[in-house]
């Protein structure tokens, strides 16, 4: 049940689109860099494309809203990491990983 319920999970982060790259989601940009379910705690590691990014708290907000949407009841912690720095090579789509490797 519980690897079942972390599956859900993936599935609502992957309906959360970086608004300066609109047709790809944040877990396949590979900016969600854990996920962790215990019981009904979910925590979550993610970076940003840049140390400066303006949509900083909206982010993590929309992160946050996507999840309790399907599980209102989950609690939902994010920590925010650049260690490491997110490059294209963590993008998980390997069609998507080619537009920004050229």
């Amino acid at each position: 049940m519980q690897n079942q319920n972390l599956n859900n999970i993936i599935e609502c982060l992957q309906t959360v689109y970086d608004p300066e790259f609109p047709m790809v989601d944040l877990y396949t940009l590979g900016l969600i860099y854990d996920v962790k379910l215990d019981w009904d705690t979910v925590n979550i590691t993610m970076t940003y494309t840049t140390i400066a990014c303006p949509l900083w708290d909206m982010l993590q907000q929309l992160v946050k809203n996507a999840i309790l949407e399907r599980y209102p009841k989950y609690e939902v912690n994010i920590e925010i990491t650049f260690d490491p720095m997110r490059n294209p090579s963590m993008i998980k789509d390997t069609d998507i990983q080619k537009l920004f490797n050229n």
